[in-house]
């Protein structure tokens, strides 16, 4: 029994032990519940709560003029949204105050333009607003900046189920002539397979008609045609105008500023009492070129388990290749497509399914991205942000590498190549420009080779070597696509179907006729002015090497030679490997021109080579065999001929020897060294 006793311990000491806790687990509680109180306390009597509760709370009809409440409550507002912006329920508050128009039209552009979200805009709020919009007492330019503020933080907006679910409210609004291009916008962003309609599209006819062939109303028409072709049988331009202008000047410094972490330094230029954001046209904003997280276009409590049947899976919520090969036709693709670039799955997924609406938005995003923080960014700025270009720019590279076939830059190219001074971020530009699709000839001198001329000359020699890396590149990419798309039994090819451009197969050889031409007479002129440099000799070379086989390697019936800026300096280079490839080009277009006449004869369908290109040809092995082989150096009938009195002034002993294969400078060291091989 005492054993017992020991061994439990006192009753007495247990009943103590428990008071002091059950003692110690109040005086806690009391403590958290008055710093709650303390908390709720500091927070209701915090101005900026008051603030809002003012505008939640204020009654219809109440005057602005005069009221000094609504106008210190108005500047705690524009203060905390210049700097740190507006939590979610503070912009759903204000919307609500500034879209019901309880205060009368005087406020409410006032209120949007401070709209300038800190994380997200609440969907519902947007929704409430687009709403109001109904009403008819909101003035149209008060409506315009309303749909403009949308387009701007349509990226933010956390969720779009509920928006598109009033899509034909919202589409009822293209009418209105003032807000048809910025409701034209919202609906480009907003448009779904399920949302093509015969309606919809009748309707965007019949403005057409009225309005002209607006670009806005193009750009939604080839988004619809490309969801549901056999609605939209107007013929689409392929290459078309930017359809929606940039609409977010009046938020978009600042809530990069808020991103960054500067408020302070772009709220003292910005006025709250005029609400106007000054921004010099000249200097614009920082680039501010960040991949956009990837969230789901659907709320989260309408979201799904990826194991759940008959559902839309978002691609946020899948995490291997496993789960996206299950759900690979029950995939919703996420809010912003620019996520997407931050993705292998989402890659994956662009590249089995072959999805052209996703490929049209992702084109669309990467487009203004490019244009708008990129194009338009002013020298000094977009050198300061050159590292936080470079991983974007590397990104795309890789993006356009995987989806073979995916290119979206040309447009950007063809502006930024006017502006570019030809070292800033250099390989990621030219490995973009490389990869452009093909460009008709009627249009490939003023877009492409004009800027290129004017950069080639004016550049350094390692720029001169990195674009004919690029061309050479170009050229490659083009005779490939030409030999994967090319039908077997007709001569007429088209692009695939995520290019906007159709081609017959004379257009491509054209196209290819003139890149050639124009790389030879950069490669002559480079040259000249360079020196006959070894370093570009090589790339010049390793260009030729591709053009040499474009009939047996590529199947493309088209030969074209060097010019004789680029044969000679090669045959008389110093180096001996220069003058090795020249004889491999050489060789390399002998069988060219034997394969294809033999074709000719077996398929019995013509293959015009031009006269003029084999007699090139022929007159340049006579000068390689007359100059390295048979000692025949300056002969008339070589194309280099020079007075007798001047190379008998030169003192060379046996001149019509000196490029033979022994006395060749670049072949002397190994003559030498062979003489001193038989001598020992």
């Amino acid at each position: 029994m005492a054993a017992t006793l020991s061994l439990t311990g006192p009753p007495d000491l247990d009943l103590s032990s428990a008071s002091d806790l059950s003692v110690s687990s109040r005086s806690s509680n009391r403590s958290l519940r008055v710093a709650e109180k303390e908390r709720k306390k500091k927070k209701a009597e915090d101005p900026f709560v008051l603030a809002l509760k003012y505008f939640s709370d204020v009654e219809a009809g109440t005057p602005v003029n005069g009221n000094d409440e609504v106008e210190r409550n108005m500047v705690l507002v524009e203060k905390l949204a210049y700097s740190k912006g507006l939590s979610p329920e503070a912009i759903s508050i204000m919307l609500e105050f500034a879209m019901s128009l309880r205060m009368g039209t005087s406020l409410c552009a006032r209120v949007l333009k401070c709209l300038i979200p800190a994380t997200l805009v609440p969907q519902e709020a947007v929704v409430r607003a687009v709403v109001w919009l109904s009403v008819g007492k909101i003035p149209v330019s008060t409506q315009i900046l309303f749909i403009k503020w949308v387009l701007t933080v349509f990226d933010m907006i956390d969720a779009k189920d509920q928006l598109r679910a009033v899509y034909g409210f919202i589409f009822n609004f293209v009418t209105e002539e003032n807000l048809c291009p910025f409701i034209c916008h919202l609906l480009y962003l907003l448009t779904r397979k399920e949302s093509v309609r015969v309606f919809r599209v009748r309707k965007l006819l019949e403005l057409q008609s009225r309005l002209g062939r607006q670009p806005f109303l193009l750009s939604l028409l080839s988004l619809y045609k490309v969801f549901c072709p056999e609605m939209v049988m107007l013929s689409i331009p392929s290459r078309i105008k930017s359809g929606f202008r940039n609409h977010n000047m009046p938020w978009k410094s600042a809530l990069i500023a808020v991103q960054k972490g500067a408020g302070p330094h772009v709220a003292a230029g910005i006025s709250p009492a005029s609400t106007t954001i000054k921004t010099n046209p000249r200097k614009r904003k920082r680039c501010h070129l960040e991949l956009p997280v990837m969230t789901s276009v659907v709320s989260k409590e309408a979201q799904t388990e990826p194991s759940s049947c008959g559902k839309v899976v978002p691609l946020v919520q899948l995490h291997s290749f496993a789960q996206l090969l299950e759900n690979m036709h029950r995939i919703e693709l996420p809010a912003q497509m620019g996520s997407l670039l931050g993705s292998s799955l989402a890659l994956q997924y662009l590249d089995c399914v072959q999805d052209e609406s996703a490929l049209l938005r992702l084109n669309f995003w990467l487009g203004y991205a490019l244009h708008e923080e990129f194009l338009f960014c002013g020298d000094r700025g977009a050198s300061q942000n050159s590292q936080e270009a470079l991983p974007f720019l590397d990104r795309l590279l890789s993006t356009q590498h995987f989806l073979q076939g995916f290119s979206c830059s040309e447009a950007f190219l063809y502006k930024f190549l006017n502006v570019w001074d030809g070292s800033l971020l250099r390989p990621q530009i030219l490995g973009l420009l490389s990869n452009i699709p093909v460009v008709p000839s009627a249009q490939i001198r003023q877009l492409l080779f004009e800027p290129l001329m004017q950069l080639f000359f004016t550049s350094s020699l390692f720029f001169k070597c990195g674009l004919m890396e690029c061309l050479n590149n170009m050229l490659l990419k083009w005779l490939t696509w030409h030999s994967v798309y090319a039908l077997e039994d007709d001569l007429d090819i088209s692009l695939n179907s995520h290019t906007s451009i159709n081609m017959t197969l004379s257009g491509f050889k054209d196209s290819v006729m003139e890149l050639v031409d124009f790389v030879g007479r950069l490669a002559s002129l480079g040259l000249q002015l360079e020196g006959c440099h070894s370093l570009l000799l090589s790339f010049v070379l390793d260009f030729y090497e591709t053009v040499c086989d474009m009939f047996m390697k590529y199947g493309l019936p088209l030969v074209v030679m060097p010019p004789p800026g680029v044969f000679y300096p090669a045959l008389f280079a110093t180096d001996p490997v220069s003058v090795d490839r020249l004889a491999y080009i050489m060789h390399r277009y002998k069988v060219n021109f034997t394969s294809a006449k033999s074709q000719e004869e077996l398929t019995k369908q013509a293959f015009h080579i031009s006269r003029q290109m084999v007699r090139e040809f022929n007159h340049y092995i006579i000068v390689m065999v007359n100059c390295l082989w048979n000692s025949k150096m300056f002969q008339l009938d070589m194309g280099l001929s020079l007075g007798e009195d001047l190379l008998l002034k030169s003192k060379v002993p046996q001149y019509w020897a000196s490029f033979d294969l022994v006395h060749h400078p670049a072949f002397m060291s190994y003559a030498v060294d062979f003489h001193h091989r038989v001598s020992v």
